[in-house]
């Protein structure tokens, strides 16, 4: 999981972490209520770190589990801790697995292996 040093993030910052096009973004803040960046008086989007959490509790559920919108959005009404912990653990698993996967690269490179 990142660690986020800024208090506030603009659009293309969240585009790049999450790693979704800002469209989606716009769209998706029209269809969950959850997200909420703070605007400026330009209209310019600013994101807190939980904004940056709920979208990626979002992302898990459309992209990673299959849900359609309006699904996730119930089961995040139902059961917002529980889908939050499961994305939490899924994405400790997945920084774990990419951590064996390049030790088990980096031993294979290893001269005598």
């Amino acid at each position: 999981m990142d660690s986020f040093e800024k208090k506030y993030y603009k659009i293309r910052e969240v585009a790049e972490i999450i790693g979704l096009p800002a469209s989606t973004l716009r769209f998706w803040e029209k269809q969950f209520s959850i997200i909420k960046p703070h605007r400026n008086e330009h209209g310019t989007r600013f994101y807190t770190a939980s904004d940056i959490e709920s979208i990626r509790m979002i992302h898990y559920l459309v992209k990673d589990k299959g849900y359609k919108l309006d699904a996730a959005q119930e089961e995040i009404r139902r059961n917002r801790n529980g889908v939050s912990r499961q994305h939490l653990a899924v994405e400790r698993l997945k920084s774990i697995r990419e951590q064996l996967v390049a030790l088990q690269q980096a031993l294979s490179r290893r001269p005598g292996s």
